[in-house]
């Protein structure tokens, strides 16, 4: 469509073909006929343009944590000349770029870069980029979409920990009293199954994918106490405020890269399923966007869901239990799972939490509480020496 120099032509063209009308001057006329012509020619020029420019988008780092900056590289080529083109790049509910350029040439790519301040958590879309081209007399532009849509993950922040709670089988003079099966990781090889989403693909086990044309993983033996359920309590009743449950968010998310990071095998639980387990990269990646995209849930039985959880078999050597005020359902579920688990942790997000956690405590789980402002480190170190000091010889 015209510009706004556009329509001043096109309405000058018109007036003058006008008055040739009335004057009977060829000079009018021919310079009316131009402009209109010059801006039909541009209308025909931008429509074939457009469809003509390609954009790609590369995202850094690939992983971002809540309060993080994340650069976003536009590059714009095309197959034409193009004597101006903007593109409009946005991140929903972050944002949006503009980039004004001239003088295109074809196949030489033009780059650009921008800055995403990646606040709060939760997984964003971006693209698709918005590109509109004007013909060189800046008469005519039009636009249209080019580029594919990319996500943006966001995952919650995270603070670095410092110690791990003592568990039967840390201590190498002591033997594990039981054994169970991985599906990432190990020692020992044990069977064959199928593939599923998160699996380390070096485990594949290509004669037998071969032989069924489906990829088979090799099932390994791991070390009972190298277990962990991270469980982060969903229910919007038991959060005062929606800080005080991205407080707990935070907290869930660095206990879970803390045990990942010194070898632990964790599962993930936030209130869907039978939670994530995690050996590898990619699946703790999977695990991190589902805290990226978790919510407060309104109506949610705590003990009914993690009863089935227990039906799964779920045991290891460490429970962690993350919520906000430690009500009774979080006391049923810590006496539920608490016994198929070496050592339990209970963190608590909420404000004078110090009487509710007593029950916890006295029936042999480290309890830490960290209110907003407050950081999960320092309370994290202080339960851990805790437990250290009261740990017994297994």
């Amino acid at each position: 469509m015209p510009t706004t120099r556009g329509w001043a032509a096109l309405g000058a063209g018109i007036a003058l073909v006008i008055l040739w009308i009335v004057f009977g001057e060829r000079l009018m006329l021919g310079v009316g006929l131009f402009l209109i012509l010059a801006i039909a020619g541009g209308i025909g020029y931008v429509r074939t343009t457009v469809p003509r420019v390609g954009v790609t988008r590369r995202l850094t780092p690939f992983q971002v944590h809540d309060g993080d900056r994340a650069v976003v590289e536009v590059t714009l080529l095309t197959g034409r000349r193009i004597a101006q083109a903007t593109v409009l790049d946005e991140v929903s509910g972050l944002g949006t770029a503009r980039f004004v350029a001239d003088r295109i040439e074809p196949q030489d790519p033009m780059t650009a870069r921008y800055e995403v301040l990646c606040r709060p958590r939760g997984v964003y879309t971006v693209g698709p980029a918005l590109v509109q081209v004007r013909d060189p007399l800046e008469l005519t532009e039009a636009g249209g979409t080019a580029g594919k849509v990319d996500r943006l993950v966001v995952y919650p922040a995270v603070e670095d920990l410092d110690g791990l709670p003592l568990g039967r089988g840390h201590d190498p003079t002591v033997n594990t009293s039981k054994t169970s099966f991985s599906p990432t990781d190990g020692e020992d090889f044990f069977t064959l199954r199928e593939y599923q989403q998160g699996d380390d693909l070096r485990k594949v086990h290509w004669p037998s994918t071969a032989k069924r044309d489906v990829l088979m993983i090799r099932q390994l033996e791991m070390p009972w106490q190298s277990r962990a359920l991270v469980l982060l309590d969903p229910r919007r009743a038991a959060y005062p405020d929606r800080q005080t449950f991205e407080h707990a968010v935070r907290g869930v998310a660095s206990a879970f890269r803390h045990l990942f990071r010194n070898g632990y095998t964790p599962t993930l639980w936030t209130g869907i399923g039978s939670g994530t387990v995690v050996g590898g990269s990619e699946a703790y990646g999977i695990a991190m966007e589902e805290l990226a995209a978790v919510q407060p849930s309104p109506a949610l039985d705590l003990t009914t869901a993690l009863t089935r959880l227990r039906r799964n078999g779920m045991s290891g050597g460490v429970l962690v239990l993350v919520t906000g005020v430690p009500d009774d359902p979080v006391l049923a579920v810590f006496r539920t799972l608490g016994q198929d688990f070496y050592r339990t942790i209970v963190m608590s997000s909420a404000e004078d939490t110090g009487s509710l956690l007593e029950p916890f405590a006295r029936a042999g789980a480290t309890t830490m509480a960290s209110a907003v402002p407050d950081r999960w480190a320092s309370a994290w170190k202080q339960g851990m020496e805790r437990s250290w000091s009261t740990a017994t010889a297994g």
